[in-house]
This record gives C-alpha cells, structure tokens and sequence, in this order.
C-alpha cells in the first residue's frame, strides 16, 4: 500500500477512498496545461440536480459498465485549478454503486463534513483523482469509476457493500482548492521529553517507527495526551489539515490496528474528521512534536467500536503520531 487514512476517521469510506489502487493505473502528467478526463455516455446519463454545496439528488441508469473512467461537469465552477502537481481539493461527495444506483455514503455537507482530498493517485483511488483533477472551485463534477481503477483489496470493498465487478458513481463538489503545503518532514524531530509515568513506553527504530508497549496496568478511563517530542514547529489550529505519521494499538489486545509507517508514507487527514479524542490530542501541538494519546471508548469509536478495526466498545486505544506537516 502507499498511504492510507486511518481507521480513526469518523467518514469511514474516506479510508476506503484512500487504499492501494492498482499499480497499472495511471493519470495524466501534472501541468499547467492540465487535461481532465473525458466524460462518456454513462457519466453523462447520471442525473443531477441541487444547488452546489448542498447533498444532490442523483439518479443512475444502472447497471453501468465502463472500462476507464468517465467524468462529467455537472455544474462548472470558476475558481482555483486542482492540478496534479500536489495541490488538495477541499469536498463534499456522495458515493453510490454503479450496479444498483443505491447510495454508499456521503459527507454531511456542512463545515464538519469537508474533506481534503490531495490530488494525487498515490494517496486515493485512480479513477477518484481523475473524476477530480484539472478541475476548478465552484464545481460539480459526476465520475463512473470501473473496479480496475477503484478499490484494490477486498475489504474496503466489501464495507461499502460493493461487488468485485461493479462501478461506482461519485458525485463530487469541489468547495475550495489549496496549493501545495510546505514539504513535510521524514519523522517528529522535536526535543525528547521525559516519560510520563503510567503511559505505554515507545521506542523508535532507526527510521523513526514506533513500537508500543502497553504497561501491565488498567487502561486510563479518561483521555490522556502526552508530548514525547516537542517540535517548534506551525501550531495546529483547529479542524487542520495535517501531514502525521501514526500507529494506532489496541490497549486491551496489544494488537496494531492501524499504522502509516507500515505502508512507508505518512497519511494527510483533517482534524475535524476525526474522532474526538484524536482531535483534542493534536490539535495545539507543534509540527515537529511526537506525541502519544490514549483514548478511552468515549473519546474512540464509543459503544459501538469498530469491527473491521479489532475495536470493541470497551476497548481503550493507543496513538504515537509524529506531526510531520500541515497540509
């Protein structure tokens, strides 16, 4: 895999949208002269309507079948380019099954539900970068992805519900484009603190990857945030867009149910999409910094945890996450 967005993330698709796309797909070469991709008749057959910004209503002339993906411009916007050369398109969407024309799941379409979407097929779906990519703020754009150009692992496909050989249909607002943030850094580089009695112990290997040991103690049964480096670097303001490298670990089981530095790239998320405990331990920290969190279930996934994640809903969780960048 490259990268991936964590479990953590309260839009669970989103990590889905992130996972590994085959390796033989590609996009188009990053430039100024950027050439989006084509529609075809079967994004052109998707009905959409509603004001931008707002969840659309969409209808599907299912089952489609397509072989690339096809993209239409449903509502065109006129502000900022989404070029390939590193920048994020700030969105909403909702994703439907191109086999049955059923909803898959959406954003909230409000402040909480914007989501970063870096324009780069190393971090999400192939035909997702392409449905968005040479686009511009202010638009409304449909894209019929193929599975050859949507998930590569079984497992996100079949959270959402989707078959081996369906399409899918994502119907994307394109609310605001950023250009490319400050290169993140390799791994946290902030000065060592000194442990805090009581939290698992860490050590780092030589590239800097985390490994946690959960002490032979109850799990805290409040939110507990600690600072194993402190950078000084830019302050992470609230609902971020942030570059991390992170492991995620079950106190209960001692088992990693999530981890950036397995797939060798950190991850970029916002921290208004996380859930709560995630978003009060980072932000106020520096770039730079390392820090550890635990999470009891009402800071994580609550009472209802997390399956396809390990999670129980009595289960505490552990984060250390290097805080690389803001996106």
């Amino acid at each position: 895999m490259r990268k991936a967005i964590p479990f953590l993330l309260t839009i669970g698709v989103v990590a889905s949208l992130a996972a590994c796309s085959p390796a033989d797909s590609t996009t188009a070469e990053g430039s100024a002269d950027c050439v989006p991709t084509s529609s075809g008749s079967a994004s052109d057959a998707v009905e959409v309507s509603g004001d931008f910004g707002t969840k659309p209503e969409v209808t599907i002339d299912f089952p489609t079948d397509v072989s690339e993906t096809e993209r239409t411009v449903a509502i065109a916007g006129d502000g900022d380019l989404a070029a390939i050369e590193a920048s994020t398109a700030n969105v909403q969407f909702s994703l439907y099954s191109g086999a049955t024309g059923e909803e898959l799941s959406s954003t909230s379409y409000d402040d909480a539900g914007l989501t970063p979407f870096p324009v780069d097929a190393e971090q999400f779906l192939v035909g997702i970068v392409k449905t968005i990519e040479c686009s511009t703020a202010g638009s409304r754009l449909v894209g019929v992805i193929p599975p050859e150009e949507s998930f590569a692992d079984d497992a996100s496909r079949e959270s959402l519900g989707v078959g081996a050989d369906d399409d899918i249909v994502f119907v994307v607002d394109v609310i605001s484009v950023d250009e490319p943030a400050e290169p993140a850094l390799p791994r946290a580089d902030g000065e060592d603190q000194p442990a805090v009695e009581g939290f698992p112990t860490v050590e780092l290997d030589d590239d800097g990857r985390p490994t946690i040991t959960i002490p032979d103690a109850d799990a805290p049964t409040e939110l507990e945030v600690a600072v194993l480096k402190q950078g000084d670097g830019e302050t992470i303001e609230e609902n971020s867009d942030v570059v991390v490298h992170y492991v995620g670990m079950n106190w209960t089981t001692g088992e990693i149910f999530d981890e950036s530095w397995a797939r060798g790239e950190p991850s970029t998320f916002n921290t208004g999409q996380v859930v709560s405990g995630f978003k009060t331990a980072l932000e106020g920290q520096q770039v730079g910094s390392q820090i550890i969190a635990v999470l009891p279930p009402s800071e994580g996934y609550g009472e209802a945890g997390s399956e396809s994640a390990g999670i129980s809903g009595t289960d505490t969780i552990v984060f250390v996450v290097d805080i690389l960048g803001i996106g």
